[in-house]
């Protein structure tokens, strides 16, 4: 039942905001040159996927977490999207593909090896990684891999449909605060 929920509302997200994601898209071009930014992130399983995000930091960034990140690094288009979690949008595209859902736990990168294995304990990674969950609502990044599986794995043991509309609800509220950098 979730994957036709995530299939269909990534579709119909898609479709509803095309325009928006042109008109980003232009932006990004002045703003960056490069307005698309994918990254290879760990999915279910452990297996990989390219990840696909408005970028929001210079071209020249070094790849990694963002909480690693220097917050110079952040253009002031990119501080908007961010802030609006507009940065997200392109992710349906990797929900309609089947490699990600609305709610799941936030994909990490294959070098934060901590945060992998604390995940790979608890059973994380036997779901599909999501745009929004129970840890970005509660404002746990990954720069507390310990707390993150262990609010992931709390989330995917009490996952209803109900807590999937809850947790896409707060999220478009604008519950949390998004990927921090230092």
């Amino acid at each position: 039942m979730i994957r036709f929920l995530d299939f269909f509302f990534a579709l119909f997200g898609l479709l509803v905001a095309f325009p928006v994601l042109v008109i980003l898209f232009i932006i990004g071009l002045f703003d960056t040159g490069s307005p698309i930014f994918t990254q290879e992130r760990v999915g279910r399983n452990k297996k990989p996927f390219i990840l696909v995000k408005f970028r929001t930091m210079k071209v020249d960034t070094a790849s990694m977490a963002s909480h690693l990140a220097s917050a110079s690094s952040i253009t002031p288009f990119g501080g908007f999207l961010r802030k609006s979690k507009l940065d997200e949008l392109p992710q349906l595209w990797n929900v309609l593909k089947g490699e990600m859902s609305l709610v799941g736990p936030r994909p990490g990168l294959f070098n934060q090896k901590e945060l992998t294995s604390a995940r790979d304990a608890v059973g994380v990674y036997a779901v599909r990684p999501g745009i929004t969950g129970l840890s970005q609502v509660n404002e746990i990044d990954m720069s507390t891999p310990e707390l993150l599986a262990k609010t992931d794995s709390e989330m995917i043991k009490s996952m209803t449909l109900y807590n999937y509309f809850k947790l896409i609800l707060m999220t478009v509220s604008g519950k949390g605060s998004g990927d921090r950098v230092s």
